[in-house]
This record gives C-alpha cells, structure tokens and sequence, in this order.
C-alpha cells in the first residue's frame, strides 16, 4: 500500500483514573489497549465487525507490538487515536497508531503493532480474498509483471 494511499480512523478515549499511575499519567501499558481501540474502530469504519472476522475463521495474531512515548497523557484528558494500514500482504498486516490530545493536539504516542493471519487451529493463513481491499492487500506480480496465480490449499 502506498503511503499516499493510507486512510486514517480516528477514535475517542478519555484517560479514566484507573489508567494513571499515582502521578496521575497514564500507564504505558495502556497504549496498547488504545491500539487495540483504533484497531476495532479501523475494522468497523471498513464496513466490518472485527468479531465477524474471527467469527469467520480468521484470527489476527499479535507477533510485533511498539510504541514510542512522547508526551504524557493525563487523568480525564481525551486521547485521539489515529490509526491507519501501513503495510499489508495476504499473510500479514501491520497497523500503525498516532495517539494525540483531543485537547490542544500535541502527539502523545505513535506505534504500530504487526499481526499474522491465523485460522481457528491458530496457524498462519492466508487472508481470504474478500478482505483484501479491505486491509489494501494487493496481489504481488511476478518478475514478468504478469499477475501470479495463487497456489491451490
């Protein structure tokens, strides 16, 4: 997917006081849980559920999870979770996430986490080909710029 190509959904959250630390900034393990929030959202704003995505067999597997802090986000603060596809292939997705103060815009947190396609049996597949515009997987060409067929199951 080129970069020109990327679309952003964008969710809201406010900082509960459960998710601050005694300092009164939010625990860095909650950004996580935030990506998780844009990541749903990105699936339901793509005109699907995430839960009809496993429910039809495909499961998406955490293998890489980053984020980089750069502003605390405080109690009651609202956060923008800004979430877009930076790279997909029928095997793989990686999502990545700017988190940002609803209230004067300064950028809390960026990060991406990258998944694997799973079925039930949680081993790596292949996304069904339905899904494919929807996550900008695109089938690779080959070295002759022919369009390669896909192997048989």
């Amino acid at each position: 997917m080129q970069a020109a190509e990327k679309r952003a959904v964008e969710a809201r959250v406010r900082v509960r006081y459960a998710e601050t630390d005694q300092m009164g900034i939010v625990y860095h393990a909650n950004y996580l849980v935030w990506m998780e929030v844009g990541r749903v959202e990105y699936c339901r704003a793509s005109g699907f559920r995430y839960k009809d995505l496993e429910a039809a067999g495909i499961l998406l597997a955490v293998v890489e999870a980053n984020c980089r802090y750069v502003s605390p986000a405080l109690y009651d603060e609202e956060v923008i979770v800004r979430t877009t596809i930076e790279e997909a292939t029928p095997r793989v997705v990686r999502f990545g996430y700017r988190m940002l103060s609803g209230e004067d815009g300064r950028l809390l947190a960026e990060g991406f986490t990258k998944h694997v396609f799973c079925g039930r049996d949680r081993r790596a597949t292949k996304l069904p080909k339905q899904y494919h515009s929807v996550f900008g997987v695109e089938s690779a060409p080959s070295a002759l710029g022919v369009i390669a067929p896909e192997p048989a199951p």
